[in-house]
């Protein structure tokens, strides 16, 4: 369906959707809330997310003062342009493309820099490599959910690869075997299982943002002391998978019951018709595909050049305590916070929240971004 015939988003007052053309060939959509003029916030989603994602912050950030700004990324949502194909150019979804996509949608809106990127789940690597490579544009960065590490060293990027390949192939080998979420959604079935999921998408949909939720209530993440099969293996289902499962069928048996779903109050079914409606149309292979980058070969040699540098500018890290991504990469947070960042000012786990920490615990996001933000 051409996006000039889709219907509107059911936004918040005050938020408005807009399209603008990039210089690398995308048709890009973007949420936008403010004034032109003042300090711009620019805010990257996940996966499986879209620029909705940010509803309520697009509204409390305005309100604050700010120029905001949500764009559906590379691959996502209204935005067009990609090779969504499997057998496509999936390269274009790297890290440093998708930074300079966001390069290329300041340009095209004539902003020169933002007052702060704040990413969340797979935006938040984006942010952080936008402020690393480009300081003098992303003058400020929030993380929410997935800790970064910092670059590969450029003396063992390939060790550090083959390293984490080995045990995730050693995850194959243990009884009863089981396999890395990552590496499935690399594969060449994810977007069909979960597209065309037995129970249909909405039930996929609501039963995978469920289980990463606080709502589920066995998840009590904790630090782990290695990357190794045996290890990761205490992570839950949901990354960590059976060995012979599809992602439909890992989370189908956690599927809310009706008085659960009912009193979810930070997804009513509502909100859930937007990923619905969104990824019916259009599937995950889009978003898939950043996955595929993520674990090639390829990215950790590209990243080991920037070994040794660090983001200079003012950090700051969100999570809920309920969220296992936190901990899903062993020593990733503690990194974050005694190497990777050199100005880390706030970094905090937020109790009754899980990965979906903006959508689950909006108003103490709302408040902790302010605080950060402010004090800039």
């Amino acid at each position: 369906m051409p996006v000039t015939t889709l219907p509107p988003l059911p936004l918040p007052a005050g938020v408005h959707s807009r399209y603008t053309d990039t210089a690398h060939g995308l048709h890009m959509h973007y949420l936008e809330a403010g004034q032109p003029g003042q300090p711009v916030v620019l805010l990257l989603h996940g996966f499986p997310e879209l620029a909705f994602s940010w509803r309520h912050q697009l509204t409390a950030l305005a309100e604050a003062g700010f120029h905001v700004i949500a764009p559906d990324q590379r691959g996502y949502g209204r935005t067009t342009g990609s090779d969504d194909r499997f057998t496509g150019d999936w390269q274009a979804s790297g890290m440093l493309h998708v930074v300079q996509d966001m390069l290329d949608l300041l340009t095209a809106l004539g902003i020169g820099h933002v007052h702060a990127v704040v990413g969340h789940d797979f935006g938040s690597p984006v942010a952080a490599w936008s402020a690393l490579t480009r300081p003098d544009v992303f003058r400020a960065v929030m993380l929410m959910s997935a800790p970064f590490s910092g670059p590969p060293s450029a003396a063992n990027w390939s060790h550090v690869h083959d390293a984490l390949t080995h045990e995730v192939h050693a995850l194959g080998q243990l009884k009863p075997t089981r396999q890395h979420y990552q590496w499935y959604y690399a594969g060449p079935q994810a977007n069909q299982d979960m597209w065309q999921a037995p129970q249909g998408l909405h039930d996929f949909l609501r039963a995978y943002y469920h289980v990463k939720s606080a709502d589920w209530a066995d998840n009590h993440p904790h630090a782990l002391p290695a990357w190794r099969a045996d290890v990761l293996a205490d992570l839950p289902h949901y990354y960590v998978m059976p060995g012979q499962s599809t992602m439909a069928e890992a989370v189908a048996p956690h599927m809310p019951s009706r008085d659960q779903i009912q009193a979810c109050r930070w997804l009513p079914d509502s909100a859930l018709a937007v990923y619905v409606q969104e990824y019916q149309r259009r599937g995950f292979q889009g978003g898939l595909q950043w996955y595929r980058c993520a674990t090639d070969r390829t990215w950790f040699g590209d990243a080991s050049r920037y070994d040794g540098q660090r983001i200079e500018v003012p950090s700051a890290f969100i999570a809920g305590a309920a969220d296992w991504g936190v901990h899903q990469f062993p020593g990733a947070f503690e990194q974050m916070q005694t190497a990777a960042c050199a100005n880390m000012r706030l970094c905090r786990l937020l109790p009754h929240a899980g990965h979906w920490v903006q959508q689950e615990q909006a108003e103490v996001v709302n408040q902790c971004l302010l605080v950060f933000l402010e004090g800039l």
